[in-house]
């Protein structure tokens, strides 16, 4: 017996804070969320949908007049009702940038805005900034420089740069300008790059989007 307990050690278990944290947070999600459900009472699976709203959006100079479920996303409007399928519904969370368009001259990511929000606004997608056969300076930049790879993050990049252009001409400094109260004196890469940092390109072409938004913009390149 005494050799037997001279071999055993004492059991030892230390807990780290993470562990503390862990077991926490279990235990209060445990606690917490039979109640949260039990209060929020049962699904309904037959639960209606909303009703229809109409709402009438100016796009590219045309109305267009729609009954819409409210929950409708601005992007999905386009492309699935209008079938304007040139804004590209990417992340679905406003985290790329493919789905730009302009709205009263602003960028907006049109995925994380309802499209009963807008009614009666002017909407300008990809579609609409050429003038017939003439393309805007922007997409024609972006050919000449060849801004884009596979194309899918194209029309939300050249709608961005469009509203980008036309901060910058009335002023609104960027977070890398150097003085505040001056608008940038020149669309310098850095500044183009931080203005642009919503729009992602998978392929990695920013060097030539860089370009092409120097020339459409009228800055050295």
């Amino acid at each position: 017996m005494d050799e037997l307990e001279s071999n055993t050690e004492p059991n030892t278990f230390e807990v780290s804070r993470r562990t503390v944290i862990e077991i926490g947070t279990t235990a209060l999600l445990l606690t917490t969320l039979p109640r949260a459900a039990f209060a929020a009472g049962p699904v309904d699976d037959d639960e209606s949908p909303p009703l229809p709203v109409t709402v009438e959006l100016q796009i590219n100079g045309h109305v267009q007049s729609l009954a819409l479920d409210p929950r409708t996303t601005l992007l999905d409007a386009l492309r699935e009702h209008i079938a304007l399928t040139g804004s590209k519904k990417g992340c679905d969370h406003g985290q790329c940038g493919a789905c730009t368009v302009l709205i009263e001259g602003r960028r907006i990511n049109s995925c994380l805005t309802l499209a009963v929000m807008h009614d009666g606004q002017s909407i300008t997608t990809i579609e609409g900034l050429a003038t017939g056969d003439d393309l805007h300076p922007l997409q024609a930049a972006f050919i000449e420089h060849d801004g884009f790879q596979c194309g899918y993050c194209t029309s939300g990049q050249i709608c961005s740069a469009a509203g980008m252009l036309a901060e910058s001409r009335q002023g609104m400094p960027s977070y890398v300008t150097d003085d505040l109260t001056q608008p940038a004196a020149e669309l310098t890469d850095t500044e183009i790059r931080e203005r642009m940092s919503g729009n992602i390109c998978r392929c990695a072409a920013y060097p030539n989007i860089v370009a092409a938004i120097k020339q459409a913009a009228g800055a050295p390149t």
